[in-house]
């Protein structure tokens, strides 16, 4: 019934932006060969972008890429496995790299993410 309740709806206001298809398409392709999918939301990252972040004196480079992201030469499917490497604790990468704010209690209370 819901297949139908959204055929309707698809018909009436239309379907899913070709971005999402192709979003989509590229999620079960990688699923079909065993690729792990990049799931986090950096779509809005263009591969070639280099994103730099000085942590204990030190700075550190990470290159988006159409996979993921490249560190020391090495791929990553996440800022956040970047992000945990270099600080040796869980971070939310998009937070350590200064794309996204903390969330308001994690401010709030001097942690991360």
């Amino acid at each position: 019934m819901s297949c139908l309740t959204y055929r309707l709806q698809e018909q009436t206001v239309g379907g899913l932006r070709t971005a999402v298809q192709r979003q989509l398409l590229k999620l079960a392709q990688d699923l079909a060969v065993g690729t792990a999918p990049v799931l986090l939301d950096t779509n809005r990252i263009k591969p070639g972008t280099r994103l730099v972040r000085e942590w204990q004196g030190k700075t550190h480079e990470v290159t988006a890429i159409a996979s993921g992201f490249k560190y020391r030469d090495k791929q990553y499917a996440s800022l956040s496995e970047i992000a945990r490497l270099i600080t040796g604790t869980r971070w939310s990468g998009p937070v350590f790299f200064g794309l996204k704010r903390p969330a308001p209690w994690i401010r709030a209370h001097g942690g991360h993410s």
